[in-house]
Parts: structure tokens; C-alpha cells; sequence
């Protein structure tokens, strides 16, 4: 069995009969939707037309929300259906990423993921789902497209039909009859408030942490009446001085033809500012201990312990931190051992979880022998298996550094974070951060000059190495897509542009390259601190900006 869905936009009446008994049926909040109907609006007046298009899980023959899912919260059953299981699910909004449709979102009050999963409860049963049986029109068709004899498989072989977003190579088997261009691809049309009627906006950027709200209802009556938000009229005055059926006015610009989304379900960004702080953090712990095992393994300075046990502990302390913030982002985090004790071993979040518990065991392990070296209590033994702990924790945390490269590899609805230059670029980053702060380090706790000397030249290395491929290899290079294009223009010529160009660029490269040709220590640490700043303002416009883009 292989259960689909054709939407037949040929009879479609926007009725939203279909979002109204998906909400009965499956319990789903307000605020949320397993299913909702799109409206594009076309043409110039008189001579306009209302596409109407619902819109769903996929449930995709080829699922990235189930691959990237680390406790298997959301998986494909054996006749298609991609299903989710609250009860294991930590809330980490992976699959969210991953969803190339906006189809996935968190419950408000069970706060784990949800979408829609066909009904499968009716589907057991022999039944069809809630939004099929409800549709006026006989607009929705669900069956198993393995049986001839179904009736989607006799509209599949007899009609021409589309699905969106085929590039991406999910499969999906959501299909749609006579599908509008301007309604399927989601970045065809600006998304303006003032053009909604009376649908639900939410900021995209909100203030109170997790989960945003919407405008006042005031605003949204000025919306629907067609008055702009001074409660002047939208629409160009007639005679009489009565608004007249005529183009949208734009800030004072007449639309010569019109194509607008009218209606649509929003939909929140779901991850903020734990993330790239996550990223910076991981990048000092891993980098730290990188640059002390680089430079001892490779005999470019001499061991010195008390560097190394001042260095160790705040690699430890770095990495604790960074676990604390991915707990801290989920929405269940008293869930957070599932991804230890059910691990999904294709996510790399499961991945990662199990490189960042190795290199704490042997960064940890390595500190505590090193200690005890330094206190009298075994220094024979923290020399014999020094060479072992340093080049298996350099092993473990390369591997921290860019398994979050990895994973965002498979966060297939952002497509910029699909960059084959990314694992090499948070590599870059580590040993930027890490050995800056070893610099910085420097100021309170005096290190061998030979020390000093490799650690300034790594960090300013990596300063010139990090600037090259983030100006010529992320941004300077054509992108593969059209969505990852847009979000790079975002961050280097758009919402994000001073957070790169001065946060990152200028504070986090330029000005750390000039201290430290200064010389000394003072200059050397605030170059560190220039840099480790100028990392977040990075990393918060390269997480932000992709997830602006939509999706549906």
C-alpha cells in the first residue's frame, strides 16, 4: 500500500472546510494548523481570479523530517504514512528544518512536534480522512496509488498533475490538479500584512523567547475594511470620495498587476538565539583543546601543565555550556537522555549528541590524569598516556566542531545551510575562537613564549582563512537555489547586512587582524573578544536569515 493525496484545485471553493474538520478530528490548538487553504490573488482589476490551494504534510515517499528526527518521534509507516509519536518526541524542532513545506509545527500544549499524519486512526479502521469525507466540492482524493483500481490511481494516470517543490527530492505525494504557479512556490510573492484580509500575522522575530503573538485585533479589522494601519483607505478613492474596486496601493504606488497572498496560515521561526550562541560556544570548547593538541602533537611548543589544565577546564566548562543550551532549546527538555537511550542513528543530531559525550569522557578523563600529573599523584602515568588522550580528543572534538554542519545538511527546507564549504568553515571557526581565547587566557595566566608565538599565528591564520570562505566561498559563489540566494542576499545586503558586514566582518575579523599586529598581550586578548563577538553576529544572521524564507 501507498496512500496519497490529490487536491483538485479545479473545484476547490476555499470553503476551509477541510482545516475546520482537520482541527476537530486530530484536537489541534488554535494558533495551529495540520491543514489550512492558501489564497493567491492574480490579475489586474476587473479582470482578477482567487487560487485557492490547501495545504499539507506531503507525507513525502522520501522524508527528511524522519531522517533528521533523533528518537524516531517521527517515522514512515509501511503503507506511506508518515507518522509522528508525541509521547517520545523532546521538542527539538529538527524536522521542522528539515520540512521543505512549513508542514511540521509545534503543539502549544503538548509542546512536541505535530502535523498532519492522514488521519491514520481512520485509516486503521477503513476509513478515509476527516478533511476527505468533509469537502463540499469532492476537491481532496486520498487512496492507495498501488491499487489501479483506487480512484487517485486513475486520476494520477489521467490527469496532469504537479507537486511542489519537486527539486528537492522528497517525493511527495501530495498532488494537485491544475496548481497556480504564484501559489506554489512560496517565494513568488511578497509577503505583505496589508494585503492579508483576515488572516493571522506573527512577527518574525519574537520578543518573548520561544513563541511569538500576532497584531492587536484592531489592526487586523483595519486590514480586512482595506484601511492601512493610520486608518486611511487603502484602496484609491472614487467619486464622492467612496472607496472604488481598483488596484492595491503600495506606500503610494499603484500595483499595475496584481499578485498577492490574501491568505495564509503563518508560521513561526523555530530557532533563535540558543542556536547560534550554541555554535560559538562549541566552537571555543572544541577549539581550545585543538590548539593545545595541534600544537604539542606536532611538536610546535612544549607541553606546559599548568596551560593545559587551565586551557582544559574551560574547554570543559565551553562544552558543558553548549550542552546546556541544546537542552535549554528544547521543548521537552526533560526528554533530552532519549536521544542517548533510543538513539536514531541516520540524525546527526543523534550523531552529534554521542561526538560531544565522547570528547567530554576523553577531555575529561585527559584533564583529571593531567591533574593529578601536576599534583605529585601519578606524573608517570599522565606522561605515558598524554600522546593518546591528545590525539584521540583532537579526533573528537574536530568532530564536535563539524557534525552541526552535518546536521544542517539535513535540515532540507533551509536550503543556504546545504553549503558543501560548511564542515570546512566551522573547522576554520574552532581553531579561530579557540586559539583566540588561549590568547586571551594569556593576560591572567602567563604562557611560554614559544606558546604565544604559535597561538597568535594560528588565530591570525584562521582570521584570513575564516574571511576568505565566508566572503568568497558563502557568498561570493553562485547558490544552488533560488531560496538559498534569497537568504544570502538577507544577511549580506538585507535585515542581517550590519550584522555581517560590521558585526562580522569589520568587529569579529578586520579589527582583531589589526590588534594583533600590535603586538603584546592586552591587544591580542581584546582581538579575541573582537572575534568571538563578530562569531555570533555571524552565526545569529546565518541561522536567522534561511528561516525568514518561507516555505509554503
Amino acid at each position: 500500500m501507498n496512500y496519497g493525496f490529490i487536491i483538485d484545485n479545479r473545484k476547490c471553493i476555499g470553503c476551509h472546510a477541510c482545516s475546520t474538520a482537520c482541527k476537530s478530528e486530530n484536537e489541534v490548538p488554535l494558533g495551529v494548523y495540520r491543514t489550512w487553504v492558501k489564497y493567491v490573488e492574480t490579475g489586474t482589476y476587473p479582470h482578477t481570479r482567487r487560487h485557492f490551494q490547501v495545504t499539507r504534510c506531503n507525507h513525502c515517499a522520501n522524508p527528511p523530517c524522519v531522517r533528521i528526527c533523533p528518537v524516531t518521534a517521527m517515522y514512515q509507516r509501511a503503507d506511506g504514512i508518515v507518522e509522528f509519536d508525541g509521547d517520545v518526541c523532546i521538542g527539538c524542532k529538527a524536522c521542522m528544518q528539515a520540512c521543505p513545506y512549513d508542514a511540521i509545527y509545534i503543539d502549544p500544549e503538548t509542546h512536541t512536534a505535530a502535523k498532519c499524519h492522514y488521519c491514520a486512526h481512520r485509516v486503521d479502521l477503513g476509513l478515509e480522512p476527516a478533511c476527505v469525507v468533509v469537502c463540499p466540492e469532492h476537491a481532496i482524493i486520498a487512496g492507495d496509488m498501488d491499487d489501479p483500481n483506487s480512484e487517485i490511481s486513475r486520476l494520477l494516470a489521467r490527469e496532469e498533475v504537479v507537486v511542489r517543490k519537486p527539486e528537492q527530492g522528497t517525493a511527495p505525494k501530495l498532488f494537485y490538479i491544475d496548481g497556480n504557479d504564484a501559489a506554489m512556490h512560496p517565494t513568488a510573492t511578497p509577503r505583505t500584512p496589508t494585503t492579508f484580509m483576515w488572516a493571522d500575522t506573527i512577527p518574525l522575530h519574537p520578543d518573548n523567547g520561544h513563541h511569538g503573538g500576532g497584531p492587536s485585533l484592531v489592526a487586523l479589522a483595519e486590514q480586512a475594511a482595506g484601511r492601512s494601519a493610520k486608518g486611511e483607505p487603502i484602496r484609491t478613492p472614487g467619486p464622492q470620495g467612496l472607496p472604488q474596486p481598483g488596484p492595491i496601493q503600495f506606500g503610494g504606488k499603484v500595483a499595475e498587476h496584481m499578485v498577492q497572498v490574501a491568505y495564509n496560515a503563518q508560521h513561526q521561526i523555530p530557532w533563535h538565539w540558543p542556536v547560534p550562541a550554541y555554535l560559538v560556544t562549541k566552537g571555543i570548547g572544541s577549539g581550545i583543546f585543538m590548539s593545545l593538541a595541534l600544537g604539542v602533537g606536532l611538536g610546535l611548543f612544549a607541553f606546559d601543565g599548568l596551560t593545559a589544565i587551565v586551557g582544559g577546564l574551560f574547554s570543559l566548562l565551553f562544552i558543558g555550556l553548549t550542552t546546556g543550551l541544546l537542552v535549554y532549546d528544547l521543548e521537552r527538555p526533560e526528554r533530552f537522555l532519549s536521544i542517548l537511550l533510543r538513539p536514531q542513528w541516520k540524525s546527526w543530531l543523534t550523531r552529534g549528541a554521542f561526538i560531544l559525550v565522547g570528547f567530554t569522557l576523553v577531555a575529561g578523563l585527559w584533564w583529571l590524569v593531567e591533574l593529578g600529573g601536576a599534583l605529585g599523584i601519578w606524573p608517570g602515568l599522565a606522561q605515558g598516556l598524554r600522546p593518546l588522550f591528545l590525539w584521540l580528543g583532537l579526533l573528537l572534538a574536530g568532530g564536535t566542531a563539524v557534525y552541526t554542519a552535518f546536521l544542517f545538511g539535513q535540515a532540507e527546507g533551509r536550503d543556504l545551510w546545504q553549503s558543501p564549504l560548511l564542515p570546512m568553515h566551522l573547522l576554520v571557526q574552532a581553531l579561530m575562537v579557540g586559539s583566540g581565547f588561549l590568547l586571551l587566557l594569556d593576560l591572567f595566566l602567563p604562557m611560554p613564549g614559544e606558546m604565544v608565538q604559535v597561538l597568535r599565528a594560528l588565530f591570525g591564520a584562521s582570521l584570513v582563512v575564516d574571511i576568505l570562505v565566508t566572503l568568497l566561498g558563502e557568498f561570493g559563489m553562485p547558490h544552488a537555489s533560488e531560496v538559498a540566494a534569497q537568504a544570502a542576499h538577507e544577511i549580506s545586503h538585507g535585515r542581517y547586512r550590519h550584522l555581517f558586514w560590521w558585526g562580522s566582518l569589520v568587529v569579529g575579523h578586520l579589527v582583531p587582524l589589526a590588534l594583533l599586529a600590535m603586538g603584546g598581550a592586552f591587544p591580542a586578548a581584546v582581538a579575541a573578544l573582537a572575534a568571538i563577538g563578530g562569531l555570533y553576529a555571524f552565526e545569529h544572521a546565518f541561522v536567522m536569515a534561511p528561516q525568514e524564507i518561507p516555505n509554503s
